[in-house]
């Protein structure tokens, strides 16, 4: 067995059992933190924490679970930005007889960077936005209260 053939056989024994150890680790993740969610749960009721407090840290849980509230748009921004690195790869035409050398995948890390960014300030502005119509929205409901 010559090294080309050892490292075929190990590229395809690390692509295979890459994906499988990562779901597993998740579904191992999700089962604590549902064993979590409920410890906490059950906490609550034996130590008969009063009503707000109980409020408190169960919307404080469900947060963190939507922590990202927006991944079509990351996701998208991301795929879109490997486009452009792409595209811009093509267009300036670096590459020897087509073959992908350094510089293609210097140009497509660029474009997912580019897309993230891209991402981060679309999400930033959002979430602003709808802070502040939620605030809008208390303090209108509030002077409809009066």
């Amino acid at each position: 067995m010559d090294m080309k053939d050892l490292a075929g056989v190990i590229t395809m024994t690390l692509s295979l059992t890459i994906p499988i150890v990562a779901i597993i680790a998740g579904i191992i993740a999700s089962i604590k933190k549902n064993n979590n969610a409920r410890e906490v749960r059950r906490l609550i009721i034996e130590n008969h924490t009063d009503l707000e407090t109980a409020r408190h840290l169960i919307k404080e849980s469900e947060e963190r679970k939507g922590s990202n509230p927006y991944p079509a748009l990351r996701w998208g921004c991301v795929l879109m930005g490997l486009g452009v690195g792409a595209l811009i790869d093509y267009l300036l035409q670096l590459e020897p007889s087509g073959k992908m050398t350094i510089y293609f995948w210097i140009l497509i890390a660029f474009g997912c960077g580019l897309g993230l960014l891209a991402s981060f300030v679309i999400e930033y502005r959002l979430q602003k936005r709808n802070r502040q119509g939620e605030t809008d929205g208390r303090s209108m409901s509030e002077s409809h209260a009066l």
